[in-house]
């Protein structure tokens, strides 16, 4: 099974006419894992219990623990088949309070191919072989058969969404699934599992630091800003044994939807280069760091626009 169509964006009101359930149990009955998605098409947050990690995760986590929260926690993680889980009261819940369904491609055998541009849908059709695909808001996703590990923005406006990710469900697509193509491997530029020792190789210049004098258009005070970014640093600084450079990904895109109402400038350069050197500091490669950052400050704009 995999997505179609993507609908517009629904709105963020309680959906009790039951129908997420019901596409839900029957992806879980055909074999796909499914999670509810609130508002923002993300999961919803962990319990209280679950809160930060504190119960050692799902076992199916690269960080094994033996959470099993009947509360959908852990993201992807909680993605199930189990019809009886789906239909639990704390699902249900969610379920009632959920803007779309997603799934974890990964659990079902699939890689999704995440184009999310005119122009990454015109790369795919002359570089990917055949597939089935699935038209969105922006562009369309690509669904084969076979698994590997996510990675964001392994090209302009391309995510690739399978071991360790969720994807929504926007309907069973168009044409017939194929085998997943070698040309992904070459697409994923490896990082490092351990951090750089000594000085790392790279053409970075000296560390830029935000302050004001880069920012003078923008309406947030400077503690607001070093507060939020120095989250995002330690973010990436913390995967040290993979993923830094997604995350690196994900704070650029953040941060720089926190300035998208500013008259500017808001010195986003500077904040992202603050994202390459932490990438950089546990061994992303540079030229992948500089790729994710500019693709996360991108699609903040792209979001807003």
């Amino acid at each position: 099974m995999t997505p179609d169509r993507k609908t517009p964006r629904p709105r963020a009101t309680s959906h009790q006419d039951g129908s997420h359930l019901r596409t839900a149990l029957h992806l879980a009955t055909v074999g796909v894992p499914v999670l509810p998605l609130r508002d923002g098409k993300v999961p919803f947050g962990n319990c209280r219990a679950c809160a930060k990690n504190a119960c050692g995760g799902r076992p199916n986590m690269k960080r094994a623990g033996a959470c099993r929260c009947p509360a959908p926690c852990h993201a992807w993680a909680a993605a199930t088949t189990d019809r009886s889980v789906v239909s639990s009261p704390l699902w249900v819940a969610a379920w009632e309070r959920a803007v779309c369904v997603g799934y974890h491609p990964g659990g079902a055998g699939l890689t999704v191919v995440d184009l999310d541009n005119p122009a990454a849908v015109a790369w795919a059709r002359d570089t990917l072989p055949p597939t089935r695909t699935v038209a969105t808001t922006r562009g369309e996703h690509w669904v084969y058969r076979g698994v590997m590990g996510s990675h964001n923005a392994v090209r302009p406006g391309v995510d690739i969404k399978s071991l360790m990710s969720y994807a929504r469900w926007l309907g069973p697509g168009v044409g017939r699934v194929a085998d997943l193509p070698s040309v992904f491997r070459d697409l994923v530029v490896k990082e490092e599992t351990t951090p750089a020792r000594g000085e790392v190789v790279s053409s970075l210049p000296e560390r830029a630091t935000w302050d004001r004098t880069v920012a003078t258009g923008c309406r947030h005070t400077d503690g607001y800003v070093r507060t939020g970014l120095e989250r995002g640093l330690t973010l990436v600084r913390s995967r040290v044994e993979s993923g830094a450079g997604s995350q690196a990904f994900g704070a650029a895109r953040f941060l720089a939807a926190q300035h998208t109402g500013c008259p500017g400038p808001c010195g986003l350069d500077v904040i992202g280069a603050e994202i390459v050197a932490a990438a950089v500091s546990v061994g992303v490669p540079e030229p992948y760091a500089r790729r994710a950052v500019a693709n996360g400050l991108s699609a903040a704009e792209r979001g807003a626009a």
